[in-house]
């Protein structure tokens, strides 16, 4: 299955320069936990709720004059929206990533696939196996 199939694309993106504070404000009012940073419609970092807490809450910075850019992971791991859920999870493994930026073939951003939701995915799958298990087996 093509990992676009179950990517969310209501991405919230920012630009470079938009303030830590207003990231982390988009954040609760959309429930997520990361901003894609992009610039021309390709991403160029990321923002999670962590990296808000250890590069301005911790050290005390200030929320309106911190900038995106100075709190991003530049150059984020991206995979192409006709891969393969597998490959994404993959990806995920080798990269100690937990959020993947679907991009399309021009390298815009097309989505954001997490690792909850594939924990999702394989959990409803593994129930699905299994009830045809149960429907095979004899009573216990």
């Amino acid at each position: 299955m093509p990992v676009i199939n179950i990517a969310r694309t209501d991405v919230m993106t920012a630009s470079r320069d938009q303030s830590a504070g207003n990231l982390a404000t988009v954040m609760k009012e959309e429930n997520v936990g990361s901003v894609i940073i992009e610039n021309d419609g390709e991403p160029v970092g990321i923002v999670t709720d962590r990296d808000l807490m250890i590069e301005v809450l911790e050290p005390r910075g200030d929320p309106t004059t911190t900038t995106a850019e100075a709190v991003m992971t530049e150059t984020p791991v991206t995979v192409d929206g006709d891969q393969g859920v597998f490959d994404a999870i993959r990806t995920l493994r080798e990269s100690s990533v937990r959020r993947l930026p679907v991009v399309d073939e021009d390298d815009a951003i097309a989505g954001i696939v997490t690792l909850d939701d594939l924990v999702v995915l394989l959990s409803d799958e593994l129930d699905s196996l299994s009830e045809i298990i149960e429907a095979e087996s004899p009573p216990y």
